[in-house]
């Protein structure tokens, strides 16, 4: 009972939290003129440019100073928080989720095009992350905590508690454990329960009975979720190539996010739509007829390298909601075209929310997530199916032309590369320096034969290993071999016999690396030696074994344990 206390206690927490920030967003996108309503309320023009101007570019000149505090220079994302979950390492820094949130909170505020969901997730998992350290919990229980926080700021932020739910396994935990499942369905109940009863915002988008689809427009929301792919790919590599970019700029780092802030207000005095986080341009979006064919090219273009811009030149904030209002942007421009073809004019919002589904899900990596929103946000079983019409095209094509999604992309870069699983990548950052025993023969390679196989047999090893007077590695000898060359060989010491090549080790070398080096071996133990091959130990064939079984074992508890 002990994991429903914490969980709703974290479910609470989060909610709160994400609460507190989005009215704070939404309360200095009104105050610094960024939002429509905050324009429209503001009685003289040249402010209203004046801050479409400085505010992005003041906000971006705070967020380069913020980051000065953070490892690295760059914000903590969900990306931070799966690394953590995935390779078992837990503990997310509290000081970098506070900063990397406050970070996000200036960057939305000041109107960069980036997203609240992102920072939200990882805030809600940082938390989680805490209350494992105060609670003294093991890390098995770490993963399960951030996993609740997850899922409570999801289901707080969207008011989708199953959303929340399926996120946090599909995204973050990726398995279902029943021992998992109760604690963070608990905290996105608690979270959703407080955030409807706290956080009044209006819903993501109207929808007032949508019409009946043709059956041949399935094929078109189908052919819709392969483009959909085509537009999500080219969203993540604009961030990526951008941030790539911003590396080769001639501006001390803490200044990216200014500049591309000073572009960013220069550009939405031309198109305002692209400021912020865009939940009015998507809501406009999916009203028939509110913008023209042309117009929903070009703010799509726009919001799209805006994003871009932002995301890579250093504002912080998450990519999920730049998608939902790039994709409705695109849904909507190809139900303008069915329309003007002469069909679809009733179906206008299939369209829309199809094209949101099929570019957010590949971003993400979460299929089952993005429907699972458009199912609590919309209550409509119709658009539902129709959603998952673009998505059973859209992911699979996505995953085949570009990766999982922008979060395995981005760890992909960082050298953590999730593509083959969760086992995988545990032994991958699991290193071998534990494993390093120095319960070994060395002999020097003049040593002579019949002292060689004496040493090793009064020792009771199988192997020797040879190390000159620098303490160099040389190779290894075997004692079977030792015997054969003593009965008909010429060779009179260590150095005289033929070398067989054999892999040797670094004490940096992962379990992943030594399992495959194994492959290699037939004997009891792998040399480990430095950068200039001096001898540290070895790692013994059997140690490696257990420990690989270990990490199995535990892993398999993890995703298949009740309790």
């Amino acid at each position: 009972m002990a994991w429903y206390y914490w969980a709703v206690s974290l479910g609470g927490m989060a909610a709160l939290v994400a609460v507190g920030f989005v009215n704070a967003v939404l309360w200095l996108n009104d105050l610094l003129l960024i939002s429509p309503r905050g324009q429209m309320m503001a009685a003289n023009t040249t402010l209203v440019i004046l801050a479409t101007l400085l505010v992005p570019t003041l906000g971006g000149l705070l967020v380069g100073q913020l980051h000065r505090g953070l490892p690295r220079g760059r914000p903590h994302t969900p990306a931070d928080a799966i690394a953590a979950v995935q390779t078992r390492r837990g503990r997310l820094p509290a000081k970098a989720g506070a900063l990397s949130g406050l970070s996000s909170l200036v960057s939305l505020g000041a109107g960069a095009s980036v997203g609240q969901y992102g920072p939200l997730v990882h805030l809600g998992a940082t938390l989680g992350s805490l209350i494992t350290r105060l609670l003294h919990l093991g890390r098995s229980e770490d993963n399960i905590t951030i996993a609740c926080g997850v899922a409570a700021a999801i289901a707080a932020a969207f008011n989708a508690p199953l959303a929340g739910i399926v996120f946090a396994h599909e995204v973050v935990l990726r398995h279902y454990a029943l021992r998992a499942f109760a604690p963070v369905a608990a905290a996105a109940i608690v979270g959703y329960v407080l955030a409807t009863q706290l956080l009044d915002q209006g819903a993501l988008f109207h929808i007032t009975e949508p019409g009946v689809p043709q059956p041949w427009e399935f094929a078109l929301f189908l052919v819709l979720g392969g483009l959909g792919a085509l537009v999500a790919g080219a969203y993540m590599h604009a961030v990526l190539a951008m941030g790539q970019l911003a590396k080769r700029l001639p501006l001390p780092t803490s200044l990216h996010p200014a500049l591309a802030g000073a572009l960013l207000g220069l550009t939405a005095l031309w198109v305002p739509d692209i400021l912020g986080m865009g939940q009015e341009t998507l809501r406009f979006a999916t009203l028939p007829g509110a913008y023209g064919g042309g117009e929903l090219l070009m703010v799509l273009l726009l919001k799209l390298a805006a994003t871009a811009l932002c995301l890579g030149l250093g504002f912080a904030g998450g990519v999920f909601s730049p998608a939902l209002v790039i994709g409705t942007l695109f849904g909507a421009l190809m139900g303008t075209l069915v329309a003007e073809l002469g069909g679809g004019q009733e179906t206008f919002i299939f369209y829309a929310v199809c094209g949101m589904v099929a570019v957010t899900a590949p971003v993400l990596g979460a299929p089952l997530t993005t429907l699972l929103i458009v199912f609590e946000l919309t209550g409509s079983y119709a658009l539902t199916t129709a959603a998952l019409a673009s998505v059973t095209l859209a992911n699979p094509l996505a995953a085949q032309l570009f990766g999982r999604s922008l979060f395995d992309i981005q760890l992909a870069r960082r050298g953590l590369d999730l593509s083959a699983g969760r086992s995988r990548a545990v032994l991958q950052e699991t290193r071998l320096t534990d494993l390093i025993s120095h319960d070994a023969v060395t002999l020097a390679p003049a040593t002579p034969l019949d002292a060689a196989i004496s040493c090793l047999s009064a020792a009771g090893h199988g192997e020797a290993y040879l190390v000159d007077d620098r303490g160099r590695y040389q190779g290894c000898v075997t004692l079977a071999s030792l015997e054969t060359l003593r009965a008909g060989s010429e060779a009179t010491t260590l150095a005289d016999c033929p070398e067989t090549p054999r892999p040797v080790l670094d004490p940096h070398s992962s379990l992943w690396e030594a399992m495959h080096q194994l492959e290699k071996v037939t004997g009891e133990a792998i040399a480990v030696v430095d950068n200039e091959r001096r001898f540290l130990g070895v790692a013994y064939e059997s140690s490696i074994a257990r420990a690989f079984l270990h990490h199995s074992d535990a892993l398999r508890r993890e995703e298949h344990g009740a309790g």
